[in-house]
C-alpha cells in the first residue's frame, strides 16, 4: 500500500516535498520504510536538512486543569544540508526504528477511539520557515499485546477508550515521556466489584510489563478506590498460556491487594503514577522530542470511521 501527500512546502514557486511510505501499517519495534520526493522549485534553494518524525496526541494534566497537544516523541534526519536545483528530482530512502513503547493505534484493522498518529516530514530551507507534511499510520499490536487485548474482551470487557497521559509510571523504566491507557468497561462477571479497568503496556525487547488499574466499586460501609497491579510477560509468552485465565487471574490478585499496592505505587494524583516530568526519560537520543503544542491537534489530519472497536458509549 502506498501512502502519498503531496505539499507544497513554500507556496507557489517554491520546493516541494512528498512522503510515500511503502506501508503505513507497522508494530513496536518495527520501521517503517519509505521515501521522501523533492522537487525543485523555480528557484535554486538551500536545503539546511530534511527530518522525519512520529507524532501523537498526548493529554496532560497540571493544577486542576487537563489539556491535550502533540507530542513528537521519535524523530531522525534523513539528509543534511543539500542544493535542490530549479525543477530538480531528488529521492531519499529512509527507514525508521519504530520504538519499542510507541502506542498501539489500531486493533483487529480498526482505528482506538481516542488515538492518533502521524509521521511528520520537516523540510527546512535557508531564510524560510520550517513547512511539514502530515501521513497516518497505523501502530498495531505485538502478538503479546493482541493476546491480551483478546483476552479481556473473552472475558467479556467493552472497550471504550484509549489515550496517553504525560508523566511516568512509578517504578516502571520508560524511555518515552508518556504512557498508554486503555480503558474497559467492567464486564458481568466482574460488575460486583470494578466499574472499569485501565491497561498499559509497557514494552521492550525482552518483553512488557503489564500494569492494570481497577476502579473498585465501593461496599456499604466502604469508599470505592483505585487498585494497582503489575505484571511482567515475556514475548515469548504469547501463545504458551490461556490468557483469559491469566487475565483473570490478574484481575483477582489486583483487586485482592489493594493495601500493599498502594503504598508500593503512591498516591500520586490518585492513580497511583507519577506525572512528574522529574521521572521522565528526555535524553539526546530524543533530540526535541517531548515538545508540546497545547491545542494544535493532529485529528483533523485523520479521516475515517473508528469501527465498532473504536466507539465509545
Amino acid at each position: 500500500m502506498v501512502f502519498k501527500k503531496m505539499l507544497s512546502a513554500f507556496g507557489v514557486g517554491g520546493p516541494s516535498v512528498d512522503t510515500v511510505l511503502t506501508n503505513p501499517n507497522t508494530r513496536p519495534g518495527l520501521t517503517l520504510d519509505g521515501q521522501v520526493n523533492l522537487v525543485g522549485g523555480d528557484a535554486e534553494a538551500a536545503i539546511e536538512q530534511v527530518v522525519i518524525g512520529l507524532v501523537t496526541r498526548v493529554e496532560v494534566e497540571g493544577h486542576d486543569t487537563e489539556y491535550a497537544g502533540t507530542m513528537e516523541f521519535h524523530r531522525m534526519a534523513v539528509s543534511g544540508p543539500l542544493q535542490l536545483a530549479p525543477k530538480q528530482q531528488l529521492s531519499i530512502p529512509f527507514q525508521l526504528p519504530v520504538p519499542w513503547e510507541t502506542p498501539i493505534t489500531d486493533v483487529y484493522g480498526q482505528r482506538l477511539h481516542g488515538m492518533t498518529m502521524g509521521l511528520r516530514t520537516e523540510l527546512a530551507i535557508a531564510r524560510a520557515v520550517d513547512k511539514s507534511d502530515l501521513d497516518q499510520v497505523a501502530v498495531h499490536p505485538l502478538p503479546v499485546h493482541e493476546r491480551i487485548l483478546e483476552a479481556f474482551q473473552r472475558l467479556g470487557f467493552r472497550f471504550k477508550h484509549a489515550d496517553l497521559e504525560r508523566g511516568h509510571i512509578r517504578g516502571v523504566q520508560q524511555t518515552l515521556p508518556f504512557y498508554q491507557e486503555i480503558e474497559f468497561f467492567a464486564s458481568p462477571q466482574y460488575a460486583n466489584s470494578i466499574n472499569e479497568v485501565e491497561l498499559t503496556f509497557v514494552t521492550s525487547q525482552r518483553g512488557v510489563e503489564v500494569i492494570l488499574e481497577c476502579d473498585k466499586r465501593g461496599g456499604f460501609l466502604s469508599a470505592g478506590h483505585d487498585a494497582f497491579g503489575r505484571y511482567q510477560v515475556a514475548h515469548t509468552d504469547a501463545d504458551r498460556v490461556d490468557w483469559a485465565q491469566v487475565v483473570d487471574g490478574w484481575l483477582r490478585e489486583t483487586t485482592s491487594r489493594y493495601g500493599s499496592l498502594r503504598s508500593q505505587y503512591g498516591p500520586s494524583h490518585g492513580h497511583g503514577r507519577g506525572h512528574g516530568m522529574g521521572g521522565m526519560v528526555a535524553g539526546a537520543a530524543l533530540g526535541v522530542a517531548g515538545g508540546m503544542v497545547a491545542g494544535e491537534m493532529i485529528e483533523d489530519a485523520f479521516e475515517g470511521d473508528f469501527g465498532d472497536f473504536g466507539g465509545d458509549e
